[in-house]
This record gives C-alpha cells, sequence and structure tokens, in this order.
C-alpha cells in the first residue's frame, strides 16, 4: 500500500482593495511579503468584481481595506473579497480596517435609528471574516459587535512619541474636545508625563450631522500649549471650535492630533485658519495631496499594523503589544 506524506505549512497572503493600496503596499514591506494579485473592477452598472490570481487555498489571509471617500463602495468591495476567499478555500481571513466604517454609528441616540457600526459587523462575519483588525475605535464597545476576535490597535503612543519629542520643555496640557473624550485624554496625560487635563463644554444638535456648538473651557490652560486630541477628524467643526475657544481661554499653542483624518469639506479651510501650531494624523485614510497643509504632519500607521499582522500569524500576543494601556 502506498503511502502519501502530507505537509502542512500555514503561509501568510495579503491583500488589498483598491481604496488605499499604497498603505497595504507600505505594510507588505514590513512584513516581507508581496501583495496577492487581483483582478477587481465595476461592471457597467456598478457591480464590483474580484478575482484572486494565484491560490489561496489554506492560506492565513488578512484584508486590508481603507475605508474613506466612497465609504460604500469599499465596504462593499470589502465584503466580495472575503466571499471570494471563503469560497476559495483560505484557512483563515482577518479583516484589516484602519479605519472603521460607519463607527459613529454605535447606539440609537433617538428612536427608528439604526445601529450601523453593528450591520457593519454583520455583514463581514455573513461573507466569511474570522477576525477584524482596527485602529482607534470611536467607541470601545464597537469591539462587542463582532462575532468573533478583535485586535483593536491603538496609534496614542506613535502621535504620542511625535508631540512629546517635538514639544519637549513645553508646558503641556491635554485637552479633550468634549466629556466623552475625556478618558482618552487622561491616557494621553500619562503618556505625556502626567499633563493636566481640560475639557471642551459642547452641546450637539442629534437631528443636524457634524454641527457643534462649542460652550466654554473646562481647565485651566492659560499661557500652556495644549494637545488637543480625538479619533477622527470629519468636516472639522468640533476640532476648531474647540481650537478657538483654546486661545479665547489664553493658550499659548494649540497642537491637533488625530488618528484619522477623514477631511471632508470643508476640513482643510477650517483647519488652515484655526491658528493650530501643527495637525499631526497618520496615514489610516488617503489624504490627497490637495488637503495636505504646511503645518500637518502625517505619521505612517503601517509599522504597527504590520507588527500586528505578525503576531497573528505566528499566534502571538497582540494585546500585550498594543492595547490602550501599554499604548
Amino acid at each position: 500500500m502506498n503511502t502519501v506524506s502530507i505537509q502542512s505549512r500555514k503561509t501568510l497572503q495579503v491583500f488589498s482593495g483598491r481604496a488605499y493600496p499604497e498603505l497595504a503596499e507600505e505594510i507588505v514591506k514590513y512584513l516581507d511579503v508581496s501583495l496577492t494579485p487581483q483582478s477587481a473592477y465595476e461592471f457597467a452598472n456598478g457591480e464590483i468584481f474580484v478575482r484572486f490570481e494565484e491560490s489561496v487555498r489554506g492560506a492565513d489571509a488578512f484584508v486590508v481595506q481603507s475605508c474613506g471617500a466612497g465609504i460604500n463602495t469599499w465596504v462593499m468591495e470589502t465584503l466580495i473579497m472575503i466571499d471570494a476567499l471563503k469560497r476559495a478555500s483560505a484557512d483563515r481571513i482577518t479583516v484589516v480596517l484602519p479605519f472603521y466604517p460607519y463607527a459613529r454609528q454605535d447606539k440609537k441616540h433617538r428612536g427608528r435609528e439604526p445601529i450601523s457600526a453593528r450591520l457593519i459587523s454583520d455583514l463581514l462575519h455573513t461573507a466569511g471574516a474570522d477576525r477584524l483588525m482596527t485602529v482607534d475605535l470611536h467607541t470601545d464597545q464597537t469591539q462587542g459587535f463582532f462575532d468573533g476576535p478583535v485586535d483593536h490597535l491603538f496609534a496614542m503612543r506613535l502621535l504620542g512619541d511625535h508631540i512629546a519629542g517635538k514639544y519637549k520643555g513645553e508646558q503641556i496640557t491635554v485637552v479633550a474636545p468634549d466629556s466623552g473624550r475625556v478618558r482618552v485624554a487622561e491616557r494621553w496625560a500619562d503618556l505625556l508625563g502626567g499633563a493636566p487635563l481640560a475639557f471642551i463644554h459642547k452641546t450637539r444638535d442629534p437631528k443636524v450631522a457634524n454641527t457643534v456648538v462649542t460652550n466654554r473651557v473646562v481647565g485651566d490652560v492659560e499661557g500652556r500649549t495644549c494637545v488637543l486630541v480625538d479619533d477622527m477628524i470629519d468636516t472639522g467643526g468640533t476640532i476648531t471650535k474647540a481650537a478657538t475657544k483654546l486661545f479665547e481661554a489664553g493658550a499659548k499653542d494649540v497642537i491637533i492630533a488625530s488618528t484619522h483624518g477623514i477631511l471632508s469639506d470643508p476640513a482643510t479651510e477650517r483647519l488652515r485658519d484655526c491658528g493650530a501650531t501643527e495637525i499631526v494624523l497618520t496615514n489610516t485614510l488617503p489624504i490627497p495631496a490637495d488637503r495636505l497643509l504646511p503645518n500637518m504632519t502625517v505619521l505612517s500607521i503601517a509599522p504597527l499594523i504590520a507588527k500586528a499582522i505578525h503576531e497573528v500569524f505566528e499566534d502571538g500576543s497582540v494585546t500585550s503589544l498594543f492595547s490602550a494601556d501599554e499604548a
């Protein structure tokens, strides 16, 4: 009787959506692998087609997609990529969403509203995703929406190290743009050597998107360099009104630090005119050249994501490396 010797060797394969291939290319350089080639295009009626050009059978597959402008197209493309991998017998599928789509719709503010962040998680799981990896969720509870492991990475160390190095010796106060971000600001304060805290008291009309009324500064910011922190900048209304209030309260300088630079219009104009000394972002989302400002610094999130992918592939500990308390 003839016997067949079978040797099983796990393979890492990385796949990029079309939303931001430059970030995926940077990630695979740190992993010393290449992106798996694929064909992806749209039919005349807008339907998306995806086919991978190499075998993915038995692969530990990582789908990288940054859902920026055109978010609905990129969500759908991600689901189709997952489905294609599952039907092609990939062993495990991890979806890497540096910016989690629909993250702000994580609860019902009024009756008859959706919880779209939960819906996104359900769609990813139904399509065949086994694991989710993302950076700086809008709220921590979103991790519980996905039916499987979630690797929640934090950009705080990346942003904080830049600010600590550049503004060493300054009298820094960490400022939350609203009371809901105070817990995050506390972590920032610890990272920056026990800096004092302040926050902006504001109100928001739940019936009008991207509209904020900024009221007053709570905390002492006079004569200090204020580090204004938030997870995302969309139209820039919240963060720039906060910066204005800080200057009115006597702040010496304002540095804006945020992970996700969505930068929908008129964010660039608002950021340019708000008087901030520096705006520090990461590249979780593509930032077009025409939206970059002279005082804007964009730090790469690719090394962090690459390390997390390596740990997941090797069945190591992502939490010990990238937890919020260790950030």
